[in-house]
Parts: C-alpha cells; structure tokens; sequence
C-alpha cells in the first residue's frame, strides 16, 4: 500500500458551512453556535484505502484539509493558500443561491494557482433546501463547466460529508506520483 498525503482546500463564500463541513468528517460533530474562520484552519484524516485503477495498488490518502476563510478578495496572500493543492470541495449554501454564482470565481482563482487539481461542487445545508429546482438547476451547470461531479451535504446531519471526502480520494487515485 501506498501512503499519500495531499492538501485539500475549501472553498466558498462566507458562512456556507466550509468549517461545519470539515468538523463533521474529522471529528464527527457538529456546532450550532457560528464561529468565523480567520485566516486558514488546517486539519487532517486518514482515508480508507482507493484502488488505483491503471496498477491495481492500494493507495491511502492522508488529507490535510485547509479550510480558508470566505474569501471576498483574492489578494496575493489570499492566492497562496490554494498553492501546492491537489483538490478542492467548492461549497455553496443552497439556501442561498449567490453562493453558487460566486463559486465560479473561487474555482477559477483555484485553478488559476493549481490548475492540475481536482474539485468536487458541494451544495451544502440540503437538510434546509426546499428543493428549488432553479437553484438545483445552477449548481449542476457549475458542476458541469469545471467538468466536476457534485453532492449535495448537510454538516448538521452528515448526510454525503463522508462521501465527499471519499469520492475526492478515489478522484485523486491515480495522482500519487
């Protein structure tokens, strides 16, 4: 088996659940009280092992997840932190539907520093969604033009969290060297 360790960013406007996203997969739990991420907050999880698909080798990912502040401004700071990325979950509040319009400045900021990395669209507070197809609708053509799957999360309950960090992992796969 081979261990890989790569770095993950968030992305998204202020208050999508970015922060709420990663305490629900590293440490499963969830926080009603709001509290702002200044700056960058850095943790990290061990992955269940993904077959890589061309040599059939058992990869384990270590992610170091860097969740970055809701960015309004892309200074050159601001762009440092996406450096050296192999990913990124995009995240949108879809109670909220600007927060899917401003997705595709984060991802094109993204992948203007790191433009081999992979992004995974999250449409997150679905446990609050009213089923709005025309908000559904925008988060798919998003999806679409970065030519990414997306899921639809919700940090309170859970639900797909997991999955999105484990469909990242068997993404990166065959990206280890």
């Amino acid at each position: 088996m081979i261990s890989v360790k790569k770095k993950i960013c968030l992305l998204g406007s202020f208050a999508v659940g970015k922060t709420s996203l990663v305490d629900r997969f590293v440490h499963n739990r969830f926080e009603e009280k709001y509290l702002t991420t200044v700056g960058v907050k850095i943790s990290q999880k061990l992955l269940p092992p993904v077959e890589e698909p061309r040599k059939g080798q058992l990869i384990q990912h270590t992610f170091l997840i860097w969740d970055i502040a809701g960015l309004e401004k892309f200074d050159r700071v601001a762009m440092n932190y996406f450096r050296g990325a192999a990913g990124a979950l995009a995240v949108a509040d879809l109670t909220i539907p600007e927060t899917i319009d401003r997705l595709h400045e984060f991802c094109e900021k993204f992948l203007s520093v790191s433009p081999q990395a992979l992004l995974l669209i999250l449409g997150n507070k679905v446990d609050l969604f009213q089923n709005d197809e025309k908000t559904l609708s925008k988060l798919v053509k998003t999806a679409r033009f970065f030519s990414s799957q997306y899921l639809l999360t919700s940090a309170k309950t859970g639900q797909q969290v997991e999955k999105a960090f484990e469909t990242l992992s068997k993404k990166l796969g065959s990206t280890y060297e």
